[in-house]
């Protein structure tokens, strides 16, 4: 039997079925962390809800080829195998152990598609065209050589920062869509042997102070996050709680080893960028075109530059990720 993991006081602990709740959370809308890699989960089956909404988005035909990117359990290729066969999916896996054991329990459930060991960001094979592709772990920044095999008009479904994005192909082999209405929160996309966290900036200093002009709640709010994710690109973040569980100090940091943490009304900055300064650029712009919901925000993704808008691709969103734009 299949084993998941929880957290009891900051440790993780397996959950096997002789563990009480283990069959409500195996048959509840949950989603179960199945691999644990140096104290961080880094392997999941989604929240079921949330597979249904994005393979509703992903709206496969008969006949079509399917290319899923994050294998894990194999949970979610075994749905598609029933809607358009097992010859018609290919999936990628970034750790071969879990694609093997993912191959495996597809077969004994009668399915055999093509499970690959490998990293999806480098591409599908050449010999599978794709009429849609769907990803099952999260990116910052859409890495555009993952759609080289998706033909024109196909359908691309894709976490993107904390929200999940429907992307159409076009002749030109540009990606354009909206984001889905609901949040997203895939583990990250990594690499073999990685955990898919950005490494904390111990040595980001010398720092600067200034008086914190947005509250943390305001910048923790659910829509919000989604909007500073967009804004920051690949980032990790940390909120510190008092006794009673409220937030009193936040940190966030990026791959090129800028930090900011606020506590106490006082945000310290450091490294090439003020990552406070552009989420609270991002808010007030946020603010400024009435708090919109996700499914109001776009991407636009070529081979050499991708940005986010708003309701059409002339309003986009602030960006301090740094990335081509």
């Amino acid at each position: 039997m299949p084993v998941f993991y929880r957290q009891a006081n900051g440790v993780w602990e397996p959950v096997t079925a002789e563990s009480p709740g283990y069959f409500d959370a195996v048959y509840g809308d949950n989603a179960l962390t199945t691999q644990v890699t140096d104290g961080h989960s880094t392997s999941s089956s989604s929240q079921p809800s949330l597979m249904l909404d994005m393979l509703e988005a992903l709206d496969v035909e008969d006949g079509d080829k399917v290319g899923e990117g994050a294998t894990g359990t194999g949970y979610n290729s075994g749905l598609i195998c029933h809607r358009v066969g097992d010859r018609n999916l290919i999936t990628i896996e970034v750790d071969a152990t879990l694609a093997r054991i993912a191959e495996a329990r597809l077969r004994a459930c009668g399915y055999a598609p093509r499970v690959v060991a490998g990293d999806a960001r480098d591409g599908f094979p050449d010999d599978f065209p794709l009429d849609r592709l769907i990803v099952t772990c999260g990116f910052d920044t859409f890495p555009y050589a993952l759609a080289k095999g998706v033909r024109r008009g196909g359908v691309v479904v894709c976490p993107l920062g904390r929200g999940t994005a429907r992307l159409v192909m076009s002749g030109n082999g540009v990606l354009e869509g909206r984001f889905l209405p609901g949040g997203s929160y895939f583990m990250k996309a990594r690499a073999a042997g990685a955990v898919g966290r950005v490494p904390y900036p111990h040595d980001a200093g010398p720092f600067t102070a200034r008086t914190a002009g947005t509250d943390i709640a305001l910048l923790r709010g659910e829509m919000f996050r989604f909007v500073g994710s967009l804004a920051l690109g690949e980032f990790s973040d940390a909120t510190e709680l008092d006794h009673d569980g409220s937030a009193v100090g936040y940190r966030v940091w990026t791959p090129d080893g800028s930090l900011a943490h606020v506590k106490g009304g006082t945000v310290r900055q450091a490294g090439p960028r003020k990552l406070w300064d552009v989420l609270e650029l991002a808010h007030t712009w946020f603010q400024s075109h009435g708090n919109p919901s996700r499914d109001r925000f776009g991407t636009t993704i070529s081979p050499h530059r991708q940005f986010h808008w708003l309701d059409e691709p002339g309003c986009r969103v602030p960006s301090g990720a740094g990335a081509a734009d």
